[in-house]
């Protein structure tokens, strides 16, 4: 299928760059001789999701670049098949590891040795974070957005002076499964992250009975500061009764879609009408990207967090802190803030050696999709804590 011409806001580019084993798109603004920033999007997101800061941070001084992520957008693999990923495709390029080696060679085949900040969204988030984790010498600060960081995967310490360390479950999963504890509940839930890691999660969205354009409209309504029914606060504990607070797009009745549940909640013609952050002809971008890639490239990601075997080798990293400064950034009516009890409090406390209260930032009004909802306080935080970092 023909790549149609992106739509983009005036002074941003699009073009692609072999990256190690990718022929990686990017977007980009501002001038080659500046400092780097590099944003990464999250899913069901794509490097336009960043379209209406990538300027405004270039007019700060930056080289802003956002590429589509490996298994995302038109970004294709140099090494294997071009068509759309499927669920039998090889697993191991989508580990963490790999996906924040993406993000060095892409700093280094733009020619920086040092990135200004590493900045990402959603599950963009979790590999900003291990990128300037593991390699904080390339990557000077960081901005997380929507997801916090709770650290590299532990390993028991002190093991050998308790007797019975031997019987102690071994953590493994960055989120403890509940499965069998969420299927008890009444109604019967599951968590969002194993439906998907499960085989049918890419042709729920992908072949949505409502349409691909009309499920992501509904998707990204119900994650957003528009809908009624984000109302997001701190959870009692990490159990399944209190996980069954969250909304359904998070912890979902246990025999349905995700197309079900974005459905049940979609938006009325008044409600679109009366959005001013994703337009028809930009929702009309990510439907057709995604129309012609499917959404299998950003659900192995999902994959490689459930399946403790694609988590083993962060282990190495295990008791090591983000040294570099750091921000939190995410919507006040987003509740990717709280899904996980207590990450919000151990990034600060633990994960992240330098984040400091006043970077702990919440966007008033808005939902999941901050940079696309609120773009102008996006811009003005960004700014403020780089310039606080850069000692400007």
């Amino acid at each position: 299928m023909a790549l149609q011409p992106l739509d983009l806001p005036d002074g941003v580019t699009s073009r692609f760059i072999p990256v190690d084993d990718l022929n990686l798109h990017i977007l980009e603004a501002g001038d080659a001789s500046s400092p780097l920033l590099i944003l990464l999007h999250g899913f069901p997101e794509l490097a336009i999701s960043w379209r209406k800061v990538i300027v405004p941070l270039s007019e700060a001084g930056f080289r802003v670049v956002a590429p589509d992520q490996r298994g995302y957008g038109r970004t294709t693999s140099l090494d294997g098949p071009t068509g759309p990923i499927r669920f039998e495709d090889d697993l191991a390029p989508f580990r963490m590891l790999n996906l924040a080696r993406d993000v060095v060679a892409l700093a280094f085949a733009l020619g920086y040795r040092t990135v200004a900040a590493v900045i990402g969204h959603d599950f963009g988030s979790s590999v900003a974070a291990h990128a300037a984790l593991i390699r904080p010498d390339i990557f000077t600060s960081v901005i997380l957005m929507s997801t916090p960081y709770v650290g590299p995967p532990p390993l028991p310490f002190g093991s050998d002076r308790e007797p019975s360390a031997e019987a102690k479950p071994r953590p493994t999963t960055v989120f403890p499964r509940m499965d069998a504890q969420l299927a008890a509940l009444s109604p019967p839930r599951k968590h969002y992250m194993q439906y998907y890691s499960g085989p049918d999660a890419n042709t729920d969205m992908w072949h949505a009975p409502q349409g691909l354009r009309a499920f992501l409209r509904a998707y990204f309504h119900i994650k957003s500061g528009d809908w009624h029914g984000n109302d997001p606060h701190p959870l009692p504990a990490a159990d399944a009764e209190s996980l069954a607070a969250l909304p359904w797009y998070y912890v979902m009745p246990l025999h349905a879609t995700v197309a079900e549940v974005a459905q049940h909640d979609a938006p009325t013609d008044e409600e679109v009408q009366r959005n001013t952050w994703l337009t028809e002809a930009e929702l009309g971008t990510f439907a057709e990207e995604y129309g012609r890639t499917g959404f299998q490239g950003g659900l192995n990601r999902y994959r490689c967090v459930t399946d403790p075997k694609w988590l083993q080798e962060l282990m190495v990293f295990a008791g090591l802190k983000i040294e570099v400064p750091a921000m939190y950034l995410s919507g006040t009516k987003d509740w990717g803030v709280y899904q996980n009890p207590g990450a919000l409090d151990k990034m600060q406390r633990e994960a992240c050696a330098r984040m400091d209260k006043e970077d702990v930032v919440l966007v008033d009004g808005a939902g999941h999709w901050v940079q696309q909802e609120k773009p102008e306080v996006v811009v003005r935080q960004i700014k403020r804590f780089l310039s606080k970092v850069r000692g400007e």
